[in-house]
């Protein structure tokens, strides 16, 4: 099978089961048993996969990982640009979504190669569809960084986002990020921790993410996906004096300013930004003995 742009290939981007090999789109199979080449995040499982799929795979098979995707991707280009049509596997679920993909797709748009797709399954849209939480509008944020104060950092530029977040995370660090994300994003605020998604031992936890990180203290196991609620349009409609007042209180509770500002930030659901610009402004007032800056210095 060849491509149709020209005389260039085709790349195929094909989605894997993220557990249930029966979840396995249809189109899969015949993609595996006519491509040309086959590139797969891990060799070994794709031989499992085909196995399971009983499926021979006829083309050249190698391997497409992180390790070795920007040395490999002009390899694979040069294949489309001979007239091959590559097929691109990873692990599970969709490639380029947290996975490796991203650099052949580019690589190929501006050959201007045909690039398509084998829809199938995902962790990030189980997760949602299964959270019980708004769907309607959200984002994937995918694995958030190993070092705590990195952590928190980057938890706190999305303190203010408004619509439902996606998370990946390895099962060791959970109850550290969940508890990072109950300082962040408030204990309170709503998520949903799912493992092991159409696998056996499926299971969906739901709670305030307080609840959830005690849980997840005892230990957890297997793939996982967190799901956490945007933050609340209420708290938009707070003014100045009243952000000011919220990082007042807890100062005087024994938070640091920066520590401080941050929390308000993520209760009001705003960008630390505009609650630190709030506090300097009432700062500056209370130098010049206005009563909105009266308890600042």
């Amino acid at each position: 099978m060849t491509g149709t742009t020209g005389t260039t290939g085709t790349l195929v981007l094909a989605g894997t089961p993220i557990g249930d090999v029966a979840d396995a789109p249809p189109r899969l199979a015949a993609e595996l048993a006519t491509a040309d080449v086959v590139a797969a995040e891990d060799t070994r499982r794709l031989r499992r996969l085909t196995q399971a799929l009983g499926v021979q795979t006829t083309g050249r098979v190698v391997s497409y990982f992180e390790g070795n995707e920007s040395a490999r991707t002009p390899e694979l280009v040069e294949a489309l640009e001979d007239g091959k049509r590559v097929l691109l596997v990873t692990d599970a679920g969709m490639p380029s979504v947290s996975d490796p993909g991203y650099r052949l797709v580019a690589a190929a748009v501006e050959k201007d190669i045909k690039v398509t797709a084998v829809p199938g399954p995902s962790a990030v849209l189980t997760a949602l569809a299964l959270s019980g939480l708004p769907v309607d509008r959200f984002c994937f944020e995918g694995f958030l960084p190993r070092k705590g104060g990195e952590r928190l950092g980057k938890l706190r530029e999305v303190a203010g986002e408004r619509r439902t977040m996606v998370f990946f995370e390895a099962p060791h660090r959970l109850d550290d990020t969940l508890a990072a994300m109950a300082e962040v994003f408030g204990d309170e605020r709503r998520a949903a921790v799912c493992r092991e998604l159409t696998k056996t031992y499926e299971e969906v936890k739901r709670g305030p993410l307080k609840a959830l990180a005690e849980w997840a203290a005892e230990g957890v196991r297997g793939e996982i996906t967190v799901v956490v609620e945007g933050a609340s349009d209420v708290a938009q409609e707070l003014d100045p004096a009243e952000l000011v007042r919220r990082v007042q209180v807890r100062e005087e509770a024994g938070e640091r300013r920066k520590e401080a500002i941050a929390a308000v930030a993520a209760e009001a659901g705003l960008p630390k930004r505009e609650v630190f610009d709030a506090v300097v402004a009432a700062k500056n007032a209370a130098r010049t003995g206005s009563a909105d800056g009266k308890g600042l210095s």
